[in-house]
């Protein structure tokens, strides 16, 4: 119980820490936010009525406890531009956003697994050295680069996927399931490449440290096949520490879809984060930010809850 207390502590001050961070970045944004609602040949009395209704022309303190007061009973404002609750704005986009990141975390850990098992049982050959490559040029390119290579090859060259958006228009049933998919590979497929790599190298290093463990010695001496020895037990052990960076890589993954949501013109948050930057929505680009991170620090606080179930010596630190 101090454990799961102590995490959640942990993460309700790292979410302050998010909404106040984002709560005065956003106002550092050059422009005015009147003329987000308004025609630019407005006079200045009309302005600053604006920005009262709206409660901008009040210090900035004055305004941060307000944000808070109103964050706190779930009011994340309303949008400058559309004129609607921001809550409904990103609710409407979330699904799309949660089912990006799942489905790239998803695919991480199903082909991370197997790779990273590949590497450490045959270390120092040619599978390893090809596989510890792979994933250090995978991490090492940038977002935009993967999303307008994939998108130019498989979707403008070969025709394979949709270029944009993530469910084709009349389309119910089973199409509609199949539609998502085929929008979804893309920008997904971008993502994986981008985590994968840490997620197997790491996995290679804990599973390398389990087999040369003493209980692995102990069941080569009893005449265990390898291969048990290292699904069964050495594996189990392995996945340990690997539980940890699952959840860490949600942040870079979250991190990385607002950009490809933008490339992939995918309707998710982190599309609505680039298009609320331009307009100077504030109210829209605070709350997406505070969505996200407060995604990531309940997907940080469940994956510690689950390290310390999965391990006792954890919660007794």
């Amino acid at each position: 119980m101090r454990f799961a207390g102590g995490r959640l502590l942990r993460g309700l001050l790292t979410l302050w820490f998010a909404v106040t961070v984002t709560f005065f970045l956003v106002r550092l944004l050059p422009g005015d936010p009147a003329l987000a609602v308004a025609d630019p040949m407005m006079t200045e009395d009309l302005r600053m009525e604006l920005l009262a209704d709206y409660g901008l022309d009040r210090p900035l303190p004055v305004q941060y406890v307000s944000y808070l007061g109103h964050l706190l009973q779930g009011d994340l404002g309303i949008s400058f531009r559309q004129s609607l609750p921001v809550t409904d704005i990103l609710m409407a986009r979330l699904p799309w956003t949660l089912i990006l990141t799942g489905s790239a975390l998803l695919v991480t850990v199903l082909i991370g697994v197997p790779l990273g098992v590949a590497a450490a049982t045959r270390r120092g050959g040619w599978v390893d050295r090809t596989i510890q490559v792979g994933s250090v040029l995978g991490q090492s390119m940038f977002v935009p680069a993967i999303g307008i290579a994939m998108l130019y090859a498989f979707g403008l060259y070969l025709g394979w996927f949709p270029i944009g958006g993530a469910i084709d228009d009349g389309v119910y049933g089973i199409d509609a399931w199949i539609s998502i998919l085929r929008h979804l590979v893309l920008p997904a497929s971008s993502l994986v490449i981008l985590q994968i790599g840490a997620y197997v190298l790491t996995l290679r290093t804990n599973l390398i440290d389990s087999l040369g463990e003493d209980y692995c010695d102990l069941a080569r001496a009893k005449g265990v096949p390898q291969r048990r020895i290292v699904w069964r037990h050495a594996l189990r052990n392995a996945l340990l520490p690997t539980t940890t960076l699952v959840g860490l890589q949600l942040g870079f993954l979250v991190g990385g879809a607002v950009l490809t949501e933008t490339i992939f013109a995918y309707p998710g948050v982190g599309r609505a984060i680039f298009e609320s930057v331009g307009r100077l929505d504030f109210p829209v680009l605070q709350g997406a930010f505070v969505l996200l991170a407060a995604t990531v620090v309940v997907a940080n606080l469940l994956t510690d809850l689950a390290y310390g179930a999965l391990d006792p010596r954890v919660r007794a630190q």
